[in-house]
């Protein structure tokens, strides 16, 4: 008697030991964009960003940033727009990502929005974000929140991406940096540090197998 009469055991995907050593390490550093939600001339999501780069090329990653300055509302340009072409093409270069975000109005920013809304789910047979891991950082002007984490949380877990466990909300960002634009030490220093680590092992963990850990059998099954 068959004890499953609604799955298609044939399309099961269980890979011998030979095809999970294939999976060989990739030996390149690796590859991180940043995006950061706010157009101030000083802005602190900026900062941060720029902080926890410093920190993942120290640890060896090869970073990238996106100035979101120019891209246009979703739907209100064509895809060919030359922001929107930049963005997609820089999601598809890298292995993980960092967003950075103001929190305003108790929520994430509509600029940081906008830069995730313009991310596809799917162009063609590539899935731009999917298997990608992702660190979250907000800043606050007040006191400690964690709302526009939370919030991205949701988003990164939608774009099927791997959200590390830990995060940082840094309050009253504007006292956490001096008169150079750098973040002085503190405890909200060391909680970006361990962000970082985190991500660059979840990096290292997953980006090899990340096709194996996204193949689905249901999309298996959609093809036949």
């Amino acid at each position: 008697m068959n004890d499953l009469p609604n799955i298609d055991k044939a399309l099961f995907n269980k890979p011998s030991l030979e095809e999970f050593q294939s999976y060989a390490i990739q030996n390149h550093s690796p590859k991180i964009l940043l995006l950061y939600g706010s157009l101030r001339e000083r802005s602190f999501s900026r900062l941060l960003a720029e902080e926890a780069e410093r920190i993942l090329k120290a640890m060896g990653c090869e970073t990238r940033f996106f100035n979101p300055k120019g891209l246009p509302q979703v739907d209100d340009a064509p895809e060919t727009h030359p922001k929107v072409v930049e963005l997609r093409e820089l999601v598809q270069w890298a292995e993980g990502m960092v967003w950075s975000s103001p929190e305003r109005h108790g929520a994430l920013t509509g600029l940081m929005k906008s830069q995730i809304d313009w991310i596809p789910l799917s162009v063609g047979a590539i899935r731009p974000s999917q298997g990608k891991t992702l660190a979250l950082l907000q800043v606050s002007g007040g006191s400690q929140s964690f709302n526009a984490v939370n919030q991205m949380r949701i988003l990164g877990r939608w774009m099927r991406m791997i959200t590390i466990p830990n995060q940082s909300s840094v309050p009253k960002a504007y006292l956490e940096f001096d008169d150079h634009n750098r973040m002085k030490p503190s405890a909200n220093y060391d909680r970006v540090v361990d962000v970082m680590e985190e991500l660059v092992k979840f990096t290292l963990l997953t980006r090899s197998v990340s096709s194996y850990l996204t193949d689905r059998y249901s999309e298996r099954k959609e093809r036949g």
